[in-house]
């Protein structure tokens, strides 16, 4: 194992060891490690940046000759991205986990809407048609060699990751710079970007959501819970008129509002024959919204929305369907707040 050869002894001694078989059970059961909005702008030495992308969170397991991605749920997506699992099975290293997001790019920013052709898709035929590359970008190691690398501090999995993957497309290395947050913050904006992540250098990688990864967003953007939808008004519009979104609660789903732009011909099409599937007779958001002959749907379909803003009321103000989350529960959307500024 010459990368892991490479580590000071006071490194190697946070591996542990974990077996081919181990890794094949273990790995695609826990949950990746998550970023928490906050309002901080403020952040110590110890903090590196990431750009934030727009796509599907996905874990790769290489094992010998077999290559296995896996969604944030853990949903298999070897046949959806088939370029992706050839790509890594050609890499030299032949045992290793890694995390990442796989990604459309349009230029060099990374568009959610253009992935959206892409998902569902097996049919080599039918991916070729859409004229969509993706792209897997790798910012984390989590198993090289039959070792667990994650309670090794991020700076020295990411150096691993670079000596153990050769990066060539479609296959990128996710780039981290240091200084100050709000400087970097403002230039990711400028480009296009939508927004920074955060990361704790010297923390180990630990499943879920904590305060060693930080999202620093650009624009407001989240996801919701698709509850119900209205009929479409005027000639020229087909499918529905807007989708009744919320969020979770207190154990309650409370209402958003209205998402009514955003969708092409094709999408408002696909989406209603889906959302008759699921219609129900009661609202499932509580307290109801009123919404005179809306139609109400099981709270199971998760969808990206941007807004510039929440209104007093707790609505959404200019929200736009920026695509369907297929990686996100329904039971894990809840309103994302940031932090007091600089805490």
């Amino acid at each position: 194992m010459p990368a892991l050869s490479l580590l000071p002894e006071t490194l190697r001694a946070r591996l542990r060891p974990l077996s081919p078989e181990a890794a094949a059970h273990e790995l695609p059961q826990r949950p990746p490690m998550l970023a928490r909005p906050t309002d901080r702008r403020v952040l110590g030495e110890d903090w590196v940046f990431e750009r934030k992308l727009d796509g599907i969170r996905v874990l790769a397991l290489r094992q010998g000759d077999r290559v296995r991605l896996r969604s944030r749920t853990g949903k298999p997506l070897d046949d959806f991205y088939p370029e992706l699992a050839a790509a890594l099975l050609a890499q030299p290293c032949t045992a290793f986990a890694v995390d990442g997001e796989i990604t459309a790019m349009r230029g060099e920013i990374t568009d959610f809407g253009l992935l959206q052709q892409r998902m569902g898709l097996t049919d080599p035929r039918a991916i070729a048609r859409t004229g969509v590359p993706v792209v897997l970008h790798l910012f984390d190691l989590l198993w090289l060699d039959g070792q667990d690398t994650t309670r090794l501090p991020l700076r020295a999995r990411k150096a691993l990751l670079h000596r153990a993957i050769e990066f060539a497309e479609p296959v990128r290395a996710v780039p981290h710079r240091t200084g100050d947050a709000a400087e970097l913050l403002a230039a990711a904006c400028a480009r296009g970007w939508e927004g920074l992540v955060a990361k704790r250098a010297g923390s180990a990688y630990r499943p879920g959501r904590g305060d060693d990864w930080l999202k620093l967003k650009c624009l407001s953007a989240q996801e919701f819970v698709v509850g119900g939808f209205t009929e479409p008004a005027g000639a020229g519009r087909s499918g529905f008129g807007a989708l009744l979104v919320g969020y979770h609660q207190d154990g309650r789903l409370r209402y958003a509002g209205r998402v009514g732009t955003g969708f092409d011909t094709r999408t408002l099409r696909a989406l209603r024959g889906y959302l008759d599937a699921t219609e129900q007779p009661r609202p499932p958001f509580d307290p109801a919204p009123r919404e005179p002959g809306a139609h109400w749907v099981k709270p199971v379909l998760v969808v990206q929305v941007g807004f510039t803003e929440w209104t007093r009321a707790g609505l959404l103000r200019q929200p736009r369907y920026l695509g369907v989350r297929e990686d996100r529960p329904a039971a894990e959307v809840v309103r994302e707040r940031g932090t007091a500024p600089d805490e």
